[in-house]
């Protein structure tokens, strides 16, 4: 993971942008972290990942009861939505 400042960040942004392809980029400013900037494909994977959680959990609220197979798709699909 590489730190840098977002003036460096604004200054090569083209290099910010390549340097992204390969690895997170934590864009710190005054010192402390505020953004964190990551590939396409890594943004593709994580989101795959959240939806799968929210599948889980949405099975999981069926299986214990607490909503039907229709409210827990409608549930889902609100939430995938957002």
């Amino acid at each position: 993971m590489v730190h840098i400042s977002a003036t460096e960040a604004k200054t090569h942004f083209g290099k910010l942008l390549d340097t992204a392809r390969r690895e997170e980029v934590v864009i710190e400013k005054q010192g402390r972290s505020v953004a964190v900037i990551i590939s396409q494909e890594e943004f593709e994977r994580l989101s795959a990942f959240e939806n799968a959680f929210w599948v889980i959990k949405a099975n999981m609220a069926k299986d214990e009861g607490y909503l039907s197979l229709e409210e827990s798709e409608n549930l889902l699909n609100e939430l995938l939505s957002a």
